[in-house]
């Protein structure tokens, strides 16, 4: 029976670790006027992170070493590093390639976090695992709105206290795991390294199941979560930008009560009938929204339940990919899944921007709709799980 700290020091040190995936969001208009950068540029903050963990998780799986090294260790690791590269940015913030080189590589550290994160918890909560990472990724949806929430509630703090607080987190949350949670019970031995073992873990029928799930999934969330400033101030345009952003926050925050709530409902239903329902729901609220945009009032509580479910499957799709995984590749199965995921949503991003230049607004999210489509195809058999 686990302690009962080791699920509290997990959450808070996964949602520790992963705050600074969003601290550049935080600072961006601090940044923009240190540097000089124009609007256009300021894609290229936002994205670094991003390119910078699909790299991180492509290393990481080709090695396999979040199952070669001790995840705790790795985690440990990652989030001091992780943490010292976000505080010099403090150092950098005359120089746009030198920003970039460091947001990008607290991308690249992240990938030590978030996956080794999951295999942590794995490794404690074999028979529970829907509720386990429910409860992770919950965390991780509250880390992606908070910046919105600062935003919103007009935070005065310097900005550059805000990126040394988060740096500081971090690395509390690092020490955290590597201290008060010991390997659990179930953590397999570690696989020895071959260059096969990112693609071993595709023979199995179930766990292809459980990544296409995945996969389809990705494709919807981070466009969604992109847009809801544009579609708030499509629908509101008299709206302060305070009041769009905190409405933008509980939009997204609100993917943490369907992370959670399905955690706890996978442990009566199964994590495969949870990612099966949640995905169902928020593909029928991507064609929905061709109606309900043009209902300004409808459309709050429409995006709330669609943040909710948008989100919700997430976990029990990483679930069930743990849990299909062979056991040995737990951890490099969870990284490739992840980097895949992300490579997905950056596809599903820009094209969703070519699509608001030659669509109407309220169509924007039906041809979305395909990824929850294909997805609900390829889980299907996992129903039972």
């Amino acid at each position: 029976m686990p302690s009962s700290r080791i699920l509290p020091t997990i959450v808070f040190s996964q949602f520790a670790g992963t705050s600074l995936w969003f601290a550049g969001n935080a600072v961006l208009p601090e940044l923009q006027a240190s540097l000089g950068l124009q609007e256009e540029a300021l894609g290229l903050l936002t994205s670094a992170v991003q390119f910078g963990f699909i790299l991180g998780t492509l290393c990481f799986a080709f090695f396999s070493l979040a199952d070669r090294v001790s995840p705790r260790k790795l985690f440990l690791g990652c989030a001091l590093f992780g943490a010292l590269a976000n505080v010099l940015v403090l150092y950098t913030a005359t120089s746009i390639t030198g920003v970039l080189l460091l947001r990008g590589a607290t991308g690249f550290l992240l990938a030590g976090i978030y996956p080794a994160g999951m295999k942590i918890a794995a490794s404690w909560y074999s028979g529970k695992l829907g509720k386990a990472i429910g409860y992770l990724v919950g965390a991780l949806v509250l880390g992606t709105a908070f910046p919105y929430l600062l935003r919103g509630l007009g935070a005065a703090l310097p900005w550059q206290t805000t990126l040394l607080a988060v740096s500081i987190l971090a690395a509390v949350g690092g020490v955290l795991m590597y201290l008060l949670v010991p390997d659990g019970p179930y953590l397999s031995k570690g696989a020895k390294f071959e260059v096969g073992n990112m693609l071993r873990v595709f023979k199995a029928r179930e766990f292809r199941a459980a990544a296409f799930g995945y996969f389809g999934h990705m494709w919807e969330l981070y466009t969604f979560w992109a847009f809801v400033p544009v579609i708030l101030a499509f629908a509101f345009p008299g709206w302060q930008p305070s009041r769009l952003a905190l409405m933008t926050f509980s939009v997204i925050a609100a993917g943490a009560v369907g992370c959670i709530g399905g955690g706890y409902l996978s442990q009566r239903w199964g994590s495969g009938w949870v990612a099966f329902a949640q995905l169902l729901l928020s593909g029928v609220c991507c064609v929905l929204s061709v109606w309900v945009f043009q209902a300004p009032s409808l459309l709050l509580p429409f995006l709330v339940f669609w943040g909710v479910v948008v989100a919700g499957d997430s976990p029990q799709f990483s679930a069930l990919t743990a849990r299909m995984a062979p056991p040995e590749l737990v951890g490099t199965a969870l990284t490739v899944v992840t980097s895949i995921g992300f490579a997905i949503t950056i596809i599903s991003i820009q094209l969703t921007g070519f699509l608001a230049t030659v669509l109407p607004l309220p169509w924007l999210f039906v041809p979305i709709a395909v990824g929850p489509l294909l997805g609900l195809l390829t889980v299907r058999p996992l129903t039972a799980k």
